[in-house]
């Protein structure tokens, strides 16, 4: 089952509960001239996200499929909807691309650094390299500058069926996330080094409105504060030299 949410103008939210892991795999589509889908998802899960995602547009005018980093659940699928969708691109940093996506995807990828603009018709897209910040050396965020929305990926992960948007602060919530992570076999999945707290204020200068979450509640409200205090929970969870 996928629940479908608008949870800002052309912006739709669709996610699947996985009970088994208490966790929600979210995945954005934003309807424009040129379609845009941020996660493609897992590979077992894309005849739910395809039928999710024709209920809102015909998901052969996909034109953009864009991710954070290289893991299955970012972009497991990106093949699959390449095959429906002819004209769509992938779309992800340039480190993603010369390292990984262009081996192992279908069709060359849009490799973006923050000075290319990517425009949908309505909406302009940047994306922000975030290196480690959720995962890997490939990863980043997607900002969109009209409704300043930030698609962030793992950043503020959360457990739990929870509900699609809140304006309620993230940070208790991720911060028992972690710590429940950091006690598991993932231990350390989200490394703290020297450069975490600067990436994380220069994400706060884009002063975001709205924070796509892949792992849980979306959020509307004052991101910037968010993510500023985001470095110190990373900090408190993840920083070795603490130990």
């Amino acid at each position: 089952m996928v629940n479908i949410t608008e949870i800002a103008p052309d912006l739709f939210r669709l996610s699947v509960f996985a009970a088994e892991l208490n966790m929600q795999f979210n995945h954005f589509l934003v309807r424009d001239d040129k379609p845009l889908l941020f996660h493609t998802g897992l590979k077992g899960m894309f005849p739910l996200l395809y039928e999710a995602v024709a209920k809102i547009i015909d998901p052969a005018t996909l034109r953009y499929i864009a991710w954070s980093h290289f893991e299955s659940d970012e972009c497991g699928a990106l093949n699959e909807w390449l095959k429906v969708a002819p004209h769509a691109e992938p779309v992800c940093t340039l480190i993603g691309k010369l390292v990984s996506v262009d081996d192992f995807s279908d069709r060359p990828a849009k490799g973006m650094t923050p000075s290319d603009v990517l425009e949908t018709g309505k909406y302009r897209y940047r994306f922000y390299p975030s290196p480690h910040i959720p995962h890997g050396w490939d990863a980043g965020v997607l900002f969109e500058e009209t409704t300043k929305t930030l698609f962030c990926s793992d950043l503020f992960h959360h457990f739990g069926d929870t509900a699609p948007l809140t304006s309620d602060s993230l940070i208790e919530p991720t911060q028992h996330g972690m710590q429940l992570l950091q006690q598991g076999p993932l231990a350390g999945y989200m490394p703290y080094t020297s450069q975490t707290e600067g990436v994380l204020r220069q994400l706060a200068n884009l002063k975001p409105e709205t924070l796509a979450v892949m792992h849980g509640s979306s959020y509307q409200g004052a991101g910037d504060q968010l993510l500023l205090d985001l470095a110190g929970v990373i900090q408190q969870t993840f920083d070795q030299r603490a130990g």
